[in-house]
C-alpha cells in the first residue's frame, strides 16, 4: 500500500504496535537523541515525542529503524521484495514480450508504470499555514543530537534544487545546521548533485533556489536518500515505490515543486559565493565530522500543516535508524548492480562498515583475476567509488553472514598475493584518509585460487558430512533429545 503522508504511516505503525508515544516532557537538546539512540541500539520501536519542552510540534524519530518498519514504509512484505520489483521492470525493459499472450500479460504492468511520474497539483496540506512575511525556524523542535555538535541540526531534510542549465530536479538528504531563525548551513559534498547545481549557479553569478520538505511520505523520504545517477529524478523512484505519482505543489517564493503532503516546507536560496563554517556533527560513522565551509541557506518562507509533525533522525555508532535505510537501498539496487556486472551473485554492506568502509560481494568466478576485475569495476560505479574495502568471495558464500565471510576470507587469502591497494576518491566523512576526500582503497580477493592464478598446491576440501548421515540425523533429531 502507498502511504499518502507521514501521519498515515505513523498511524499504521501504531496499529501494528510498532510505535511508542512518549507523553513525558522532553528536551530537544540531547535528551530526545539520547533516548532514540538507546532505543535504536535495542532494536526498539518508532518514537513519537508528543511533549517537547517549550515547543508545540511533536517529534517523530526512528520511524525506519527496523527491517520490518522499512518494508512497511515501502509497501513490501520483505526488503528483498524491493529487488524483485525492480527486476520485474528490468525484465520488461530488457526482454520485451513477444507472443500475444505475453503482451496481454504485460499490459497491466505497462499501464501501472505509465502513471508513476510526479503530478503537479494546485494546493496541498503543506500549505494549510503559509508564512512569507516573517518566516522563522524558531517554532520547530530542531534537535541538538550529540554533546560536541556545533549547534542544532535539521537531520532529515529532503532538499529540492534544479540544475540551473537543464532545469532537472534533484532531491537529497543534506543536513542543515541552524545558525539563527533565518539561516542554516547546507551540507553538500562535492560529488553530490545539489553541490553541482550550486557550482553552476556560482559560475553564472546567480542565486540557487531551494525548497526543503520535512516529513513527506515515507517513499519520498527514502527516495531522497537513494544514490541515483546524476539527473535521475528521485520523485520518479518515489512514484515507483508508492505505486502512484507523487503530488507536487509549487512553493510560494521560489520556483521549486515540493511534495504536497509534506508536514513542513522551508523555502529559500543560496548565494553563489557565500559559505560558512558548518559542524562539528556527530555523524553516522560514530565519530564527529570536522567543521568545514559549506553554502548557506537563507529562509524566505515557511509553509506547514496546521498541526505539523517534525520528522527527525539521529545517527551515530551502528546500529541506528539509517542502517535499515541503507539495507533497503542495498536490496533495491541489487538488480542494477547485477545488470552492470552479471557475474555478481549478491552483495552486502555490513552496518559496521557505515556504508562506505566495507562491501562484501560474491561472484561466479569464470577466469583468473576475475575478483580483481569486479573490485575495480565497483570502484568505477557511482557511490561505490568511495568504498574503502571490497572483499570478493565465491558464489557459495553467504555475504550476509559475517561469521561465514570471515571464515572463508581468512582461510582463502595469502595477504601479499591477494590484497591490493588503489588510490582514489574517499568519502568526505572518512577521518582516517590522508586527505579530505582522497585516499587509498583496499581490494581483497577471497575467492578460491586457481592453478592459473599461480596456486599450484591444490585446494583442500571442506569438511562436509555425507548427505545420508545428514538426512538420518534430521529424521531422528528428536530421538536424540536435542
Amino acid at each position: 500500500m502507498a502511504y499518502p503522508d507521514l501521519r498515515a504511516f505513523l498511524a499504521d505503525l501504531d496499529r501494528h504496535g510498532l510505535l511508542k508515544r512518549v507523553t513525558a516532557e522532553v528536551d530537544r537538546d540531547l535528551e530526545i537523541s539520547a533516548i532514540a539512540d538507546r532505543v535504536s541500539k535495542q532494536r526498539g520501536p518508532a518514537l513519537l515525542f508528543e511533549m517537547v519542552r517549550g515547543l508545540r510540534p511533536p517529534v517523530a524519530i526512528n520511524c525506519f529503524g527496523s527491517a520490518d518498519r522499512m518494508a512497511l514504509a515501502l509497501g513490501v512484505g520483505r526488503l528483498d521484495d524491493l529487488g524483485r520489483k525492480v527486476q520485474d521492470v528490468l525484465d520488461l525493459a530488457l526482454k520485451p514480450p513477444t507472443g500475444m499472450l505475453d503482451k496481454m500479460r504485460a499490459v497491466p504492468r505497462l499501464l501501472e508504470l505509465a502513471g508513476l511520474s510526479p503530478k503537479e497539483v494546485s494546493d496541498g496540506p503543506c500549505k494549510e499555514v503559509v508564512e512569507t512575511r516573517n518566516p522563522s525556524l524558531d517554532p520547530f523542535p530542531v534537535l541538538k543530537c550529540w554533546p560536541g555538535d556545533g549547534g542544532r541540526f535539521i537531520t532529515f531534510p529532503c532538499v529540492f534544487t534544479h540544475d540551473p542549465e537543464t532545469g532537472r530536479r534533484n532531491c537529497g538528504i543534506y543536513r542543515m545546521q541552524v545558525y539563527d531563525a533565518k539561516t542554516t548551513g547546507m551540507h553538500w559534498h562535492f560529488q553530490k548533485d545539489a553541490q553541482r547545481h550550486w557550482r553552476k549557479a556560482r559560475k553564472a553569478g546567480r542565486r540557487l533556489e531551494a525548497a526543503v520538505a520535512l516529513g513527506p511520505d515515507p517513499a519520498v523520504a527514502f527516495s531522497a536518500a537513494c544514490p541515483l545517477p546524476p539527473d535521475a529524478d528521485e520523485m520518479l523512484l518515489a512514484g515507483f515505490l508508492r505505486g502512484e505519482g507523487v503530488p507536487m505543489v509549487k512553493a510560494e517564493t521560489v520556483d521549486v515543486r515540493v511534495p504536497a503532503s509534506s508536514e513542513i516546507v522551508l523555502e529559500g536560496y543560496l548565494d553563489p559565493d557565500e559559505t560558512r563554517l558548518e559542524g562539528p556533527f556527530g555523524d553516522h560513522t560514530g565519530y564527529y565530522s570536522a567543521p568545514m565551509e559549506f553554502p548557506v541557506f537563507h529562509l524566505t518562507a515557511v509553509t506547514h500543516r496546521k498541526n505539523p509533525i517534525y520528522h527527525a533522525i539521529v545517527v551515530g555508532r551502528p546500529p541506528m535508524e539509517d542502517c535499515w535505510m541503507g539495507l533497503a537501498i542495498e536490496r533495491l539496487f541489487a538488480p542494477f548492480l547485477k545488470l552492470a556486472l552479471p557475474e555478481i551473485v549478491d552483495y552486502h554492506m555490513p552496518f559496521e562498515g557505515v556504508f562506505h568502509n566495507l562491501l562484501v560481494v560474491s561472484i561466479r568466478k569464470q577466469f583468473p583475476g576475475h575478483a580483481r576485475k569486479v573490485m575495480h569495476a565497483l570502484w568505477g560505479l557511482g557511490q561505490a567509488m568511495v568504498e574503502k574495502a571490497i572483499v570478493v568471495v565465491d558464489e557459495n558464500v553467504n555475504v550476509h553472514d559475517p561469521s561465514e565471510v570471515a571464515w572463508k576470507a581468512l582461510n582463502h587469502i595469502d595477504p601479499e598475493r591477494d590484497i591490493e591497494f588503489s588510490l582514489g576518491p574517499i568519502d568526505l566523512l572518512d577521518h582516517a584518509s590522508r586527505l579530505v576526500g582522497y585516499g587509498s582503497r583496499m581490494g581483497i580477493d577471497a575467492t578460491r585460487k586457481w592453478p592459473e592464478e599461480g596456486f599450484a598446491r591444490g585446494w583442500p576440501e571442506e569438511q562436509i558430512m555425507t548427505p545420508e548421515i545428514q538426512a538420518l540425523v534430521e529424521r531422528r533429531w528428536k530421538e536424540y533429545g536435542l
